[in-house]
């Protein structure tokens, strides 16, 4: 399975002229913990929650005398003044098991997804966890039909439980049995395949 395969095609991103308040306002509006910052249509950072909330926040009159007063510094008000330029994308054939480790390991919500430069996509945990999801027999007629756009249909018999896909296959051939396997991995959902040769009127 590749990030291409489950990622959000859709993205909803800013523009370094973008306002604080503006992003702010996608942020909450959508639940997003952050967000792709283009220039034209190439990724140039990424802004977070954090980002925005820094320093936005003036100490309560009331209980100033318990605070040092700060410095009369100018408020940022552009996206570009608080964005993070040191951004980290991947590949939209990134194998979806180095992407989230790589999420999981850097504490990443979410990893955009790029060819030459030019964002295509985002991958967050919540689509991750809607791959994991998905109704084993949805999965199951996924994988059918993968399977029948090879090599015709009766071939192959799938069964899929917790994620885990078993396949079946009419025919004793080995290279069939690997190119099935590459198929059915493929498919969102799957989290492994077993291929097994089982010419009809096998109980195998």
């Amino acid at each position: 399975m590749r990030a291409r395969d489950v990622m959000t095609r859709d993205v909803v991103s800013v523009r370094p002229a973008t306002t604080v308040k503006q992003a702010a306002k996608l942020l909450a509006d959508n639940g997003f913990t952050a967000l792709p910052v283009v220039e034209g249509d190439q990724l140039v950072g990424i802004v977070s929650e954090a980002d925005l909330v820094r320093d936005r926040f003036p100490a309560d009159p009331r209980y100033r005398y318990e605070t040092v007063d700060a410095p009369n510094l100018r408020v940022p008000q552009l996206v570009r003044e608080v964005m993070s330029a040191r951004v980290t994308g991947m590949g939209p054939g990134t194998d979806v098991t180095v992407l989230a480790r790589a999420m999981l390991d850097d504490r990443h919500r979410f990893m955009p997804i790029v060819d030459g430069g030019v964002l295509v996509g985002v991958v967050t945990r919540r689509d991750l966890i809607k791959v994991l999801a998905r109704p084993d027999d949805e999965i199951a007629r996924d994988v059918t039909r993968r399977l029948e756009s090879y090599g015709g249909p009766g071939r192959w018999t799938v069964t899929v439980q917790d994620g885990e896909a078993v396949v079946r296959d009419e025919f004793d051939d080995a290279t069939d049995r690997h190119i099935a396997l590459v198929l059915a991995e493929a498919v969102p959902g799957v989290v492994r395949a077993t291929v097994h040769s089982a010419p009809r009127g096998s109980t195998r």
